[in-house]
């Protein structure tokens, strides 16, 4: 299956990657970092939270793509796929990882490869995002048929728009024991950007060429069209699963 990040590299989603924190989006990983581990935060993106680990730790950020890596940081930082990690096998003391699962095709294969550079008694610390369970009010006709196109876009990319729900079996399956889950709600973006945020990523999507899906897309893109224009109050939470585990 072709994989791709489908909420891409434009401005705005640079600036929402930007804004995310290690305090707010790695608290749940904190009490796993001792003092000089060697961590590695995958997906890690422009480094907003990989930098605010680096104090407690030896953290190196990996990230598929290339350019979004911070330049002239202290932090390391490489270009890599989370199918193929660059580090040796039973090197690392924490995986952390935020955003990232969702985004994947083969999620199994790439708790693998994380299982493999963890050292015995390694942990792990990912979270994962659920729309599904995600708090979108008011929700209206035009906000389903928006989403819908939304979570067909995250599908087309590879992705799994509700990964959250099966994370936690998933790295049970992969091996992992001590398996915790923990279920958080956070407002990452306002009700109103959250529709223009859909509205822009179905126009983008609509200005290639015509696929299988056209029609759908198209549907799906009137009614964004509809809901930001009609979105001045309301109130949007994401679902985050956090999971903790150990090698």
């Amino acid at each position: 299956m072709l994989e791709g990040y489908a909420p891409g590299y434009g401005r705005d989603a640079l600036s929402m990657m930007s804004s995310r924190t290690a305090a707010d989006r790695a608290a749940f990983a904190h009490p796993l970092v001792a003092p000089g581990a060697r961590v590695v935060d995958l997906g890690c993106g422009p480094g907003s939270i990989t930098a605010a680990l680096a104090p407690l730790a030896k953290v190196v950020g990996v990230d598929i793509h290339l350019p979004v890596l911070p330049i002239g940081s202290p932090v390391d930082f490489l270009a890599a796929t989370v199918y193929a990690l660059p580090f040796a096998t039973g090197s690392v003391d924490v995986v952390f990882s935020h955003a990232l699962f969702e985004h994947l095709a083969n999620p199994g294969a790439a708790l693998a490869e994380i299982r493999r550079i963890l050292r015995p008694g390694g942990r792990l610390a990912l979270s994962t995002s659920d729309w599904s369970r995600a708090k979108i009010r008011p929700r209206t006709a035009n906000v389903d048929a928006a989403l819908r196109g939304h979570y067909l876009l995250r599908r087309r990319a590879g992705g799994d728009p509700f990964a959250g729900r099966t994370i936690g079996a998933l790295v049970g399956a992969a091996g992992f024991t001590a398996v915790t889950e923990r279920t958080r709600f956070r407002e990452d973006l306002s009700y109103r950007s959250l529709a223009q945020y859909v509205e822009s990523r179905l126009a983008e999507a609509l200005s290639g060429p015509p696929t299988k899906d056209h029609d759908q897309l198209t549907s799906a893109a009137r009614s964004a069209w509809s809901w930001t224009r009609t979105a001045a109050v309301g109130d949007f939470h994401q679902c985050w699963q956090e999971i903790t585990a150990t090698r």
